[in-house]
């Protein structure tokens, strides 16, 4: 097996050696083999036996895209997973997937949901053989993403906890735990998905940051947080012509996460009406600065991704700024995708070599 990076370096130390290295927030598209391109939550196109080779050769193309394009953190596109939440539900005991009932997923869109009608638990690994794969691919660092429990919570019907809160400590302890395999097989960074942190704010300062802690707890690879605005689906886009000429909701909850224990924080900024200043709020933590935006075809020039960084830099330190995506590329061509992920590294080499220039 390659050597990890945790291997090679002290404990959380920089996993890059060079400025604005660059990663994506988590899914790229799935080759039509697989899955039904350019729809998110598309069922499979392979069973049994079938299936798991496919899904991991799917990995290992979309290792190689990443590559090719010259991004320097890369993850398995989330190629092994169906849906970014109920895939890891999947596997604990404690939910029915046959019990299903409608329930409004952050407040935006109804969706039949499975129901937990029982203690939550999980019986072994979910993605730590997938993860492996991917270790023993390359030794670039690689990141994992996993759902956070707030925005786990959010996708269930809950008849056993009746209780938000409760069933968010349980999931935080069963994360915990495969977080803790993912980084013993050389996972560098292990980022948990929260789109719900921007919506449920009174209940993300009460508990639900606490519950993202008791998550990493323990962890000696670096952690992150993404918090975006969605996938470009028609739902979300309804949602965010109600929020006005400026989104500030990241305003409710990165004071209390610029003073937790989270490593990296992954938010959107391309495209979206997010007052680039609200990042002064997270002075000092790294930031996966979002700048590409998910929600179109369109492909971003490299000058336009180098705006977005310029932006950011007013208010992150140039070492702590790893430009990103806004969301996942699921629902995108391959081909959109691969053009976006050149104008990413594009774009962080022209700001990169200013930033030299300057020294």
């Amino acid at each position: 097996m390659k050597t990890s990076t945790l291997e090679k370096h002290s404990v959380k130390s920089n996993i890059c050696t060079h400025l604005l290295p660059t990663a994506t927030a988590g899914s790229l598209p799935k080759p039509s083999w697989l899955a039904e391109p350019e729809a998110l939550w598309s069922p499979w196109k392979l069973q049994g036996q079938e299936l798991i080779d496919g899904k991991h050769d799917a990995l290992r193309v979309s290792l190689q895209e990443q590559q090719h394009a010259g991004i320097d953190i890369v993850s398995d596109g989330e190629q092994t997973r169906q849906h970014f939440v109920t895939t890891f539900i999947e596997h604990l005991t404690g939910v029915d997937f046959e019990n299903r009932k409608t329930v409004k997923i952050r407040d935006r869109y109804d969706a039949s949901v499975p129901t937990v009608v029982g203690p939550v638990s999980r019986p072994k690994s979910v993605f730590v053989e997938d993860a492996k794969i991917l270790r023993q691919q390359t030794d670039k660092p690689i990141k994992w993403a996993l759902p956070g429990p707030m925005t786990m919570i959010d996708t269930l019907f809950d008849e056993h906890y009746k209780s938000r809160e409760k069933l968010a400590w349980e999931f935080a302890k069963i994360l915990n735990q495969e977080a803790k395999e993912l980084q013993a097989v050389g996972v560098d960074i292990i980022q948990f998905d929260e789109p719900a942190f921007n919506v449920f704010f009174d209940e993300v300062n009460e508990w639900g940051i606490a519950c993202l802690e008791r998550a990493i707890q323990g962890l000696e690879c670096e952690t992150a947080v993404h918090i975006c605005y969605g996938y470009g689906i028609q739902a979300n886009t309804d949602w965010k012509k109600t929020l006005g000429s400026q989104w500030r909701q990241y305003e409710e909850t990165f004071p209390k996460l610029q003073k937790s224990n989270i490593d990296i924080i992954s938010l959107e900024c391309h495209n979206s009406h997010v007052p680039i200043e609200l990042l002064e709020l997270i002075r000092g933590k790294k930031v996966m600065v979002g700048a590409i935006d998910v929600a179109t075809n369109n492909i971003e020039t490299p000058e336009e991704v180098a705006n977005t960084l310029r932006a950011a830099l007013k208010y992150v330190d140039a070492d702590k700024l790893y430009p990103c995506t806004n969301c996942g590329m699921a629902p995108l061509s391959r081909d959109v995708a691969k053009g976006k992920l050149n104008a990413l590294r594009a774009g962080a080499e022209i700001v990169r070599r200013e930033l030299l220039e300057n020294t």
